[in-house]
């Protein structure tokens, strides 16, 4: 649903983009520029939603990071996730990697693992019960050492990180909820 008609648009330059707020590649003709730049304006998508764009060509809001996942039945576990993609949109890496350690531990006892434990043991419960793909060893203990820096130590999380645990968590969740949901819906009726 847009967000209602905007006064006074205009033609501009047509740009393509990713649209933070439907998460969508869009092209857009219509919205306001600079009359000082030609570079920057601000676009709308075609449901309405503004997009600026300074003379750098920097897009805010930026978009979310990564890619939606279907068929997540538990309800906190994919608003932790889009809410770990959206913090990367407004350059909190911290925050993201911190909501994917929370998201990690939601998958564990979603999946059958004993609430208060440790992030460390819900990690390696994820790995000892398969849901880690083979050869994810590495992947498990970056998790593992990313999540004890942010929340142990006073170090802020870069972008790289942030982006490597949502990648990270993704796949999981992907694995863990999506196919196997897709799977289930391609099979025959008995």
């Amino acid at each position: 649903m847009g967000m209602g008609a905007w006064q006074h648009t205009i033609e501009i330059a047509p740009r393509e983009y990713k649209c933070s707020y439907c998460d969508k590649e869009v092209g857009a003709n219509r919205g306001y520029h600079n009359t000082g730049s030609g570079h920057t304006g601000i676009w709308l998508c075609p449901r309405g939603h503004p997009t600026y764009f300074d003379p750098e060509g920097n897009q805010y809001p930026s978009p979310v990071f990564g890619r939606r996942v279907d068929n997540i039945p538990v309800e906190e576990v994919n608003d932790l996730y889009e809410e770990a993609r959206r913090c990367m949109s407004v350059q909190a890496y911290t925050s993201a990697v911190l909501a994917c350690r929370k998201l990690l531990m939601n998958i564990a006892v979603d999946k059958g693992a004993p609430t208060g434990k440790s992030f460390v043991e819900y990690v390696e419960y994820l790995a000892a019960k398969n849901y880690v793909p083979p050869d994810g060893k590495e992947w498990v203990d970056h998790i593992r050492e990313k999540g004890n820096e942010a929340t142990h130590e006073i170090l802020l999380m870069s972008r790289e990180d942030a982006e490597a645990l949502i990648e990270f968590t993704e796949m999981l969740l992907k694995f863990v909820y999506e196919f196997p949901e897709k799977v289930k819906s391609r099979r025959p009726s008995p």
